[in-house]
């Protein structure tokens, strides 16, 4: 029998979070046997390491702010009907080439809306091929509270329609779906726990407990965080240990330049590093924002850390999980109200005098969630044969 084929669908705007952990799911899938191909609407981050897996890369596309109300393409102009037609020829295209078991949908329908012009079109074009394709979602294990009813609904209708499974990569021990989506038990048996996305636990790059790592994700929205690192250590906070900061590929040039003209000595800063989960490994302690990844990397990893969550624009995501973990003492918790270098200095001498963190997590989700399509799929096959 061929190997099952999958499309793993990703699209990330803002930061690369979604991306990271799309990527680390493709990984995981063809290294269990899958045939898999991620298909990108992002823009292109370099050094991705996706295993077996094949990339297609779609003309890009990116949030202005985080309103997410106006796209950009590659030149920085607002999307058209032109550039949306493309975009959906081209999706379409990918899913007929690779001609998939399994089509896996990051986000959708929870999320991504922004991108609906091209995915209901892909929805109503599997529903044509025979047999049909599995349609499943992948989800991280909090969401964007919107407290909009009607949205709710819409979700589930559209989930018991057209989807076969949620995948929810989280831990209902650590955080229970339904504490971001009330309406989570109407989406019944579909609901399927993964445990966390992670890269799996690597040896550090540089020696054991030595540096502070801080680093922004994406860093479209990490400027303040890395202020108020820059002014904690200026207040000789850890001045003893070398500092290196990590401000993300989508920083602003003049900001990044900016920051390396105010760094002191002892402080490197890069834009980006490939190895970073490896840094946060070794690192004394890490000061970072609660986006998924990151925190997945922290909690693999068993370091000290200070977390700030991002929250402008409505956004209660970080906030929830930055919370929780922080209530079972395995992070810090500074909010990004009224953040500065005191503030951060004395989050900073709370994370070190904790004992080092410790907790029974199901960390697994990535080996997890390749198995769980794969048995799908097999099930499904199972089934057209008999």
């Amino acid at each position: 029998m061929t190997a099952a084929r999958i499309l793993i669908y990703v699209q990330h705007l803002l930061g690369i979070g979604h991306l990271r952990r799309a990527v680390i799911l493709a990984r995981a899938a063809a290294q269990h046997g899958l045939d898999t191909t991620l298909v990108s609407g992002g823009f292109p981050i370099a050094g991705l390491d996706l295993g077996r897996a094949q990339l297609v890369q779609l003309p890009p596309v990116r949030a202005a702010d985080v309103t997410f109300k106006t796209l950009l393409d590659e030149r920085d102009r607002p999307i058209t009907e032109a550039w949306r037609a493309q975009r959906r020829r081209l999706l379409q295209g990918a899913f007929s080439a690779v001609d998939p078991d399994a089509v896996v949908l990051e986000m959708f329908p929870f999320g991504r809306r922004q991108m609906r012009f091209e995915l209901e079109p892909l929805v109503m074009a599997i529903e044509l091929v025979q047999p049909r394709p599995l349609v499943i979602s992948s989800v991280r294990d909090v969401l964007v509270d919107k407290k909009n009813t009607k949205r709710t609904e819409s979700i589930l209708e559209v989930i018991e329609r057209d989807f076969d499974a949620v995948l929810v990569h989280g831990d209902p021990a650590v955080i229970p779906f339904d504490a971001s989506f009330p309406a989570a038990d109407r989406i019944g048996d579909k609901l399927v726990y993964t445990g966390y996305v992670a890269t799996a636990s690597l040896p550090p790059t540089a020696p054991t407990g030595r540096e502070v790592v801080v680093s922004a994700g994406g860093g479209a929205v990490g400027t303040r965080l890395i202020e108020a690192a820059l002014e904690a250590r200026k207040l000789g906070v850890l001045a003893d240990r070398p500092w290196r900061i990590v401000t993300g590929p989508n920083l602003e040039q003049s900001t990044f330049d900016f920051f390396r003209s105010w760094t002191p000595g002892g402080v490197t800063i890069e834009r980006w590093r490939n190895d970073l989960p490896r840094l946060i490994a070794g690192a004394a302690l890490t000061i970072s924002q609660a986006g998924y990844n990151t925190m997945m990397e922290i909690l693999a990893a068993r370091v000290p850390a200070v977390v700030v969550p991002f929250a402008e624009a409505g956004e209660t995501e970080q906030t929830l999980r930055a919370q929780r973990l922080a209530a079972r003492g395995l992070v810090t918790l500074a909010p990004a109200k009224g953040l500065n270098g005191a503030v951060m200095a004395a989050a900073v001498a709370e994370a070190m005098a904790r004992p080092r963190p410790s907790a029974a997590i199901d960390m697994n989700g990535a080996v997890q969630s390749a198995r769980l399509i794969a048995d799908m799929i097999e099930r499904r096959r199972e089934r057209g044969a008999a």
